[in-house]
């Protein structure tokens, strides 16, 4: 029998990991590749919301019952989106009818916890994940490709996946003309656990779904997170000795704004200096608002520059590819960029298990994935700028498509 065909990934973000899930489940050797020293080494957001597109790229990834640990630990569904202005007087709402947080991913729609699906993910992963592994470089190797990290090592492969975010620097050897553009829109993350007093000052129809609070260019971003069954008791009985860490029910919180409307945001700022600038910005705000902010664990407030990847005409396929944000890079506006990492690693999956089952070519394969991934992911993107640069109904209309595939 022949030796099964090896993937490298390089990253282990939500992408990198179902993609390895997917290849594994398809017959695939696979490797995994993280720089960070450990799965939970710095911020990387709370709150996502998956619809269709992700719930189902997870159920065609991942074996039967991790998928199921997936649905067990996500939230409640999201039925509505409502827009408010900054006294919480409501200017739009959009309701969905047939969604849920169960088995279906047809009809998925909730909130997770990013870093408890990250957890999820790497279950069943052991051996497989390397971290500490700063890539550095790729060589081809006739039909094969090495690739090279920071501290000497290497490892060869049949293809080599970047999944390494917005800064990849798989792309940048890959498609070095690939570019990304700053929106001049600053994002401050922070999250609020929940306890009586803080439920005391939600708005009520945050209990139905994310909430985006408009202020003139500055919007507020709320998404409760509350899960259908704790993840430790979910682990225990649908995957044994998996541990998962959770620190309870949240709220998750994201002041959108412009640089030029808020100086001194780019500054090398502390997360203590983050949410005193936060606070200072709302300060006029409802002061449930006001107090919900105020509340958060101050130590985990970060920014992210909103960046996004300039669309690029179709590139010559090889054993090298890319996946989610190193590739097509969006605004969170519209919530479609965990979902569209996770449907490149089903679409990826799907694609090279097609090309061995038929005895075509890799590269074949590689080719036939990229022509799909580029036109979705690109379409995201560009919806995403728009949906970054409207308010009010408009932006209700963008999040609309929630809960649909492209």
């Amino acid at each position: 029998m022949p030796e099964p065909l090896q993937v490298v990934i390089v990253g282990g973000g939500l992408g990198g990991l179902c993609a390895a899930h997917g290849l594994r489940e398809a017959g695939f050797g696979v490797t995994v590749h993280e720089r960070d020293p450990s799965f939970d080494h710095r911020p990387q957001g709370y709150r996502i919301h998956l619809d269709s597109r992700g719930a189902g790229a997870l159920h065609a990834c991942l074996p039967p019952r991790l998928y199921e640990l997936f649905t067990a630990t996500a939230g409640l569904p999201s039925r509505r989106v409502t827009i408010v202005d900054e006294r919480l007087r409501e200017l739009h709402a959009v309701e969905f009818g047939d969604v849920s947080a169960g088995g279906d991913p047809a009809t998925f729609s909730a909130s997770v916890d990013r870093m408890v699906l990250r957890q999820v993910l790497l279950a069943g992963l052991d051996g497989v994940v390397r971290y500490g592994a700063e890539f550095a470089r790729y060589e081809h190797e006739g039909d094969r490709v090495r690739a090279w990290f920071a501290d000497g090592s290497s490892v060869a492969g049949d293809l080599l996946v970047g999944a390494d975010g917005i800064g990849s620097r798989v792309r940048s050897q890959l498609l070095p003309h690939a570019r990304t553009k700053d929106s001049g829109i600053r994002c401050v993350y922070g999250k609020t656990l929940l306890d009586e007093r803080i439920a005391g000052l939600l708005p009520s129809r945050l209990h139905e779904g994310f909430m985006s609070v408009r202020s003139g260019r500055t919007g507020l971003a709320l998404g409760l997170v509350r899960l259908r069954e704790d993840p430790a008791d979910a682990a225990a009985r649908l995957w044994p000795g998996l541990r998962l860490r959770w620190s309870g029910d949240f709220v998750m919180w994201a002041l959108t704004v412009r640089v030029r409307d808020l100086p001194g945001i780019d500054a090398d700022l502390s997360a203590a200096e983050l949410h005193q600038r936060v606070t200072g910005h709302i300060a006029t705000w409802h002061p449930d608002l006001v107090a919900l902010v105020a509340a958060a664990e101050v130590d985990q407030t970060f920014r992210v520059p909103i960046r996004s990847s300039i669309p690029l005409a179709p590139w010559e396929p090889s054993n090298v590819t890319v996946l989610g944000d190193a590739v097509h890079a969006m605004s969170p506006a519209q919530g479609s960029g965990a979902n569209c990492a996770l449907l490149d690693a089903a679409v990826l999956s799907r694609s090279l298990h097609d090309a061995v089952t038929a005895g075509t070519p890799l590269v074949s394969a590689v080719g036939a994935y990229e022509q799909r991934m580029t036109g979705y992911g690109f379409a995201a993107v560009r919806a995403s700028e728009r949906a970054a640069g409207t308010s009010g109904g408009l932006l209700s209309r963008i999040f609309g498509r929630l809960g649909r595939s492209p």
